[in-house]
């Protein structure tokens, strides 16, 4: 039986001109897992990078601290297939405000609590992707970014069925993923996303033509090895 280890990315620099970069925090947290996996021997026959840079950073971060002899030889392969949803257009066709940043900085600094006022903006924006009802207004539609994970995941099948895998991802395509193996509604993938942790992994079992969840948001490792502060969920 093979292994799919699907790690969300560390920590991203929102608030900055460039979101797709890790923070100083994030980059702690993929040295942190990659600590994690090489105290336990985790051997890794594949790895795959999800095509955005903080995946690569996370990819890079994490696997340094494994000896090359738990890795596999040549190349990583990169697949956008993994790749976020453009949270950015999904923000700003819901708030316009969001497109200047300083703006959108002093409309949540008026709230008594940005972080929940920020959550409810994220909750009705990605609502309103996925309703349907605005299809034009996106590049990438939900229905075609549930086809474009699912077909990731199912690129993964073949003769590798039997090995270990590491992809680096994101949130919103866990989420999908398990919204299609553990048959979930839109809207509980919408609450997936934002409980998934910072460095987490979830692990699939896999077998030829068959995937099953082992285990969903694991960060055991951010609370086992990292200071307080280290478990974060954007």
């Amino acid at each position: 039986m093979g292994q799919i280890h699907l790690v969300r990315h560390g920590q991203a620099s929102f608030g900055s001109a460039n979101y797709d970069q890790l923070s100083t925090l994030g980059y702690e947290q993929s040295r942190l897992l990659g600590q994690w996996y090489a105290s336990r021997k985790q051997t890794f026959h594949r790895v795959i990078v999800g095509g955005m840079e903080r995946h690569q950073q996370t990819a890079e971060a994490c696997l340094a601290e494994l000896p090359k002899t738990l890795l596999p030889e040549g190349e990583w392969q990169h697949d956008p297939g993994f790749a976020e949803f453009d949270h950015h257009q999904v923000m700003l066709r819901h708030c316009p405000e969001f497109g200047d940043l300083a703006v959108f900085k002093q409309m949540m600094a008026r709230h008594e609590q940005p972080q929940r006022a920020l959550e409810h903006i994220f909750r009705a924006a990605v609502q309103r992707w996925m309703s349907g009802w605005h299809d034009d207004d996106y590049s990438e539609t939900w229905p075609a970014f549930r086809r474009r994970t699912i077909a990731a995941l199912e690129r993964l099948d073949g003769e590798h069925s039997k090995q270990s895998t590491i992809v680096f991802t994101s949130g919103g395509v866990i989420a999908t993923l398990m919204q299609h193996l553990l048959g979930l509604q839109d809207y509980q993938v919408m609450e997936m996303m934002w409980t998934l942790v910072n460095g987490s992994v979830t692990k699939l079992l896999q077998r030829p033509g068959e995937f099953g969840v082992s285990y969903l948001n694991n960060y055991a490792h951010l609370e086992w090895l990292g200071p307080p502060g280290t478990v974060t969920y954007r």
